[in-house]
């Protein structure tokens, strides 16, 4: 399994940078962070000086959306960024969340999605597509390798990741959800000649190193609970549209029954102060909270219903503590066993 380092890109920008050099000491293979320009700082810019800093990690959105980017600058920047530190770089792309509602706009239609995942993944690949009437291709890019995962929970986002996507990112951390999930994109890439095998399945979720103790295991919900509330959003658009019966599992919608409305200010931010309606329940469902051991036996799980790597989230106050236990002691883990003699 694989392992990335969700982060937010609060200034100083310098920070962002630290930690993902951090991650990358500690075994991750990946750093990911929010795409939402007004709400922090712009991710594209800091991705070359992550790259700049590191040797091994690969950087990209999570997630961007084909809205409020031209979705031939998105793959230019990647296949520069590709150019100038060697394939490191992928693209997590969906309809749009708060990027696109903080400037008043709505996510875009799964229409406008797979077209911009085609635009993106082509260009990105240093190939031709036709874009608005033209061919149009990258000169100067040479040799560029870029896949496109897809976030997605509603039924039609699903079916369109297995029919196109490079990858699937399930945002929570549910055994059982992801299970059904990740089944249903399966099916998808199945039905559409594809191998769903080709398919990286990432899931992600905030982790929360704890002592052991129920009071810091208290304190690990509180601050894991905005993840919830930020869940609750694309929950709340597939209710409107299908209603709370059959079109994806119960578990997923029944708990914003008592959601009100989302403030975007507190958008990600672990002392959001209206995620009340998340209990307890939910959150220890959806993230990974506890000590190493309870991490490693949640993460054996979703390994085993064919996760390929966790995305964890940083936005808490333990983030260096929490990136030294998974490096000494998770990752080991859940690392197929290399004996030097046998």
């Amino acid at each position: 399994m694989d392992f990335g380092a969700v982060l937010q890109t609060n200034p100083p920008a310098s920070r962002t940078v630290h930690l993902a050099k951090l991650a990358e000491q500690y075994g991750f293979s990946h750093v990911w962070t929010f795409d939402s320009h007004i709400l922090w700082q712009e991710p594209y810019v800091i991705y070359s000086q992550i790259l700049a800093e590191t040797r091994r990690v690969k950087v990209g959105p999570f997630v961007t959306n084909p809205a409020t980017r031209d979705w031939t600058v998105t793959a230019s920047v990647f296949a520069t960024l590709n150019e100038m530190f060697g394939n490191r770089t992928v693209v997590g792309i969906g309809r749009g969340d708060s990027a696109v509602r903080v400037t008043n706009g709505k996510p875009t239609t799964l229409a406008e999605l797979r077209e911009a995942i085609h635009v993106i993944r082509e260009l990105g690949n240093s190939r031709s597509v036709e874009y608005h009437g033209s061919e149009l291709r990258f000169p100067w890019s040479e040799g560029s390798e870029l896949e496109v995962w897809v976030a997605a929970y509603g039924p039609l986002a699903l079916k369109l990741t297995g029919e196109v996507g490079d990858g699937f990112v399930l945002q929570l951390a549910d055994v059982d959800i992801a299970t059904w999930m990740i089944a249903t994109v399966r099916d998808a890439a199945e039905a559409a000649g594809r191998d769903p095998d080709a398919i990286t399945f990432c899931v992600a979720a905030p982790f929360y190193i704890t002592d052991g103790t129920e009071e810091g295991l208290v304190h690990a919900r509180n601050q894991s609970r905005w993840f919830g509330g930020m869940v609750g959003n694309h929950v709340a658009d597939i209710v409107a549209k299908y209603g709370t019966d059959g079109a994806v599992p119960q578990a997923l919608t029944d708990y914003i029954a008592g959601r009100t409305g989302y403030d975007y200010n507190s958008h990600g931010k672990a002392d959001n102060d209206h995620v009340d309606f998340v209990p307890d329940e939910i959150v220890d469902r959806f993230c990974l909270l506890g000590t190493a051991e309870e991490h490693i036996a949640k993460l054996e799980e979703l390994k085993a219903i064919g996760v390929h790597q966790f995305a964890g989230y940083l936005q808490h106050d333990n983030k260096e503590e929490t990136l030294r236990v998974y490096g000494e002691t998770v990752i080991p883990a859940l690392r197929d066993t290399v004996t030097a003699k046998s």
